[in-house]
């Protein structure tokens, strides 16, 4: 029986060992591991463990590349190529095709809240910081003196009297100072915002 006994402790004071060497070893190897991630040189972030992220082996959109002929890695749209739900407008940027499309136009949109909801939306991003929140023309640019020439307002009698058509040959070309938007704007959501001004802002 005392044989036993001093088995059991004997064993409980090697299992006690044990584990005092192996928190020792773990707490050292956590150490080593925090001692060696600094890195004292102001050259250097320090170890680099994905370097895949930090230096892309792809050429960078705006990096010279040797591949290409002008040596740029940006490279324009094949000749010909249409975007995606983009059509080629027919009209110009001049009076009588701004007329013309006015006349011809017609905006196939179902007249939704929905639809009216998207031209909200999308008047917010690309038309309210120049005509503004009311569609008077005093946008947050001009206000704020940020763009010193007046933009068009909305509410004055000739844009009241034109059709959705017309703002949305407007919106695609452009008119007077006002740049094209054709080529950011989808032509469902130019027909929205047409949608909008007429329905909302002119009422």
């Amino acid at each position: 029986m005392n044989d036993m006994k001093f088995e059991i402790k004997k064993s409980d004071t090697y299992f006690s060992k044990t584990g005092k060497a192996v928190k020792s070893i773990a707490l050292i190897g956590i150490v080593l591991v925090f001692l060696s991630s600094c890195d004292y040189s102001r050259r250097t972030t320090g170890w680099d463990y994905a370097g895949d992220l930090i230096e892309s082996r792809a050429y960078e959109t705006y990096t010279e590349n040797p591949v290409f002929k002008n040596g740029r890695t940006m490279q324009p749209p094949v000749e010909g190529t249409i975007p995606r739900d983009f059509m080629p407008y027919q009209f110009q940027k001049s009076d009588d095709d701004r007329a013309l499309a006015a006349q011809t136009l017609i905006n196939e949109l179902p007249n939704t809240m929905e639809n009216l909801e998207r031209g909200k939306v999308a008047y917010g991003i690309y038309c309210m910081q120049c005509h503004g929140e009311k569609g008077d023309g005093q946008g947050p640019l001009f206000v704020n003196k940020k763009y010193i020439y007046p933009p068009g307002n909305l509410l004055n009698e000739k844009m009241l009297a034109n059709p959705e058509a017309d703002i949305y040959h407007v919106i695609t070309v452009g008119w007077g100072i006002m740049g094209e938007h054709g080529s950011m704007i989808t032509p469902a959501d130019r027909w929205k915002i047409a949608m909008y001004v007429k329905q909302e802002l002119q009422k």
